[in-house]
Parts: structure tokens; C-alpha cells; sequence
């Protein structure tokens, strides 16, 4: 008997506009995921935090690149201080920090860290609202969240990866972003939410929740079809997390 361990099913189908193959990682997509920040969320420290709802924040959020800076940067021009903790300490130092260096050697750039955690984020007993300020922000705007924050902030748990072989074809592929994305450090947190049951208590699945997600990585039309192949004539889901046996 041998076990397979995190075990999920695929599905994929080629871009009707270009020389491309969409992969989707069903499992996950199709589970009943929820970010559970605030709501028992352990935190990706070295030891289960969930006292300092810290969620994601502890290390800052790493940018994508100089126009995901820009972004953040021109949105923090319409945060108040009433939405932020750190709302002075932002003004006057500024909101980003080198990080560590690329693979061709220049440093990255990541929100700067006040006591210990992401300069946006605000800790229990702020009178604004625990949590990114980001986000309270753009919820007191009446705006979406995804368009406030860094790249990383919204996209995770879901990671979009493409690759092209010789002829030029690109596959990509949207998945759960696991903990190896998170690099070396990834192996130091003592709980990540999407290898435990903890956060798979969402009312519906995860694609419908996280809608406004998918659609602003794949694309509008890319995400009905992605969802009509979902909920067409198919084998039962296999549920996540999943462990599998098989005779051996």
C-alpha cells in the first residue's frame, strides 16, 4: 500500500485567442478554501501566532516590480491616518525597504517592517481596524482591495506560473501557492494554510469566492470557461486536503 499525499486533479484547454494551454489546479480551486485571517489564521512565523494577527505580514510584502511599487505608492496618497497605525512613521520614512538580492543580483524592494511586522499592517487594538491598511482603506472607499495592495497580497494563496517551450507555446497554470513559493523561508513556518483543514470552511468553492482574483490574473473570458468546464458533466472532485490510497 502506498500513499500519495497532497494528491490533485487538473484541468486544462487551450487559449481560443492565442498559442497557449491553460492548466488549472482544480482541487484547490474547486475546494471550499478561505483565507481565515483573524479567525484562528496561525501566522508564518517559526511557532503558531495567532495572538498577533499577523497573518502573512510578518516578513512585508515582497514587490513584483517597479510598477507594483508605483501603484501602492500612489494608493497610500489616500490612506488616512484613521486607517493606519503607522500612518506617520509611513510619511516620514517612506513604505518600502531593499530586500534581499534577485537572481541577477539587484535587490528587491519590500515594505518596510515596523516592530516586527509589514508598516501597513495594523495590530490588535488599533481603533481603525485590525489588519492591512491597504485594505480598510479601499472597503472605507467603497473600492476593491486587489487594486490597493502589493501584488503578492492579493494574489496569495493562488500563484500564476507560465513557461514556453522551443516552438513557443506557453502553458500556464494557476495553482495554490504552497509553501516552497515562499522560497527558503518557507521551510521555517510552522503552519501554512492551505496543507491543513483549518482553512477549507468557505461557504461555496474557492473559485466563485475568489472571482475577482482569478478574473484579474487570467482574464474575463479565461475564467468562464475555466468555471464551465468546472461545473460540466465530470468525475466526483477529489476533495482538499486529499490523501489518497492506492493499492500497491
Amino acid at each position: 500500500m502506498s500513499a500519495h499525499e497532497d494528491l490533485h486533479e487538473w484541468i486544462s484547454f487551450d487559449d481560443p485567442d492565442e498559442h497557449r494551454t491553460w492548466v488549472f489546479d482544480a482541487t484547490f480551486l474547486r475546494s471550499n478554501y478561505m483565507c481565515i485571517y483573524g479567525c484562528g489564521c496561525k501566522g508564518i512565523l517559526d511557532q503558531p501566532s495567532p495572538e498577533l494577527e499577523q497573518g502573512c505580514c510578518s516578513y512585508g510584502a515582497h514587490f513584483v516590480d517597479a510598477a507594483d511599487v508605483a501603484n501602492v505608492e500612489r494608493y497610500f496618497e489616500r490612506v488616512e491616518p484613521r486607517h493606519m497605525q503607522f500612518h506617520a512613521d509611513a510619511v516620514e520614512h517612506g513604505i518600502t525597504m531593499p530586500g534581499e538580492l534577485d537572481d541577477s543580483g539587484e535587490p528587491t524592494v519590500v515594505s518596510r517592517l515596523v516592530d516586527d511586522a509589514c508598516i501597513f499592517l495594523n495590530r490588535p487594538g488599533f481603533e481603525g481596524g485590525v489588519g492591512c491598511a491597504l485594505h480598510i482603506a479601499a472597503e472605507s472607499a467603497g473600492e476593491r482591495p486587489l487594486d490597493w495592495k502589493p501584488q503578492v497580497c492579493w494574489q496569495v494563496p493562488l500563484r500564476l506560473e507560465h513557461s514556453e517551450d522551443e516552438s513557443g507555446h506557453v502553458t500556464s497554470r494557476l495553482r495554490e501557492w504552497k509553501r516552497r513559493d515562499w522560497g527558503e523561508g518557507g521551510t521555517e513556518f510552522s503552519w501554512w494554510c492551505t496543507e491543513t483543514p483549518d482553512a477549507f470552511v468557505g461557504s461555496e468553492p474557492f473559485y466563485v469566492s475568489a472571482r475577482d482574483d482569478i478574473v484579474e490574473l487570467v482574464g474575463k473570458h479565461i475564467y468562464e470557461l475555466m468555471v464551465a468546464a468546472f461545473e460540466g458533466p465530470i468525475a466526483v472532485p477529489l476533495p482538499h486536503p486529499a490523501l489518497r490510497r492506492t493499492g500497491g
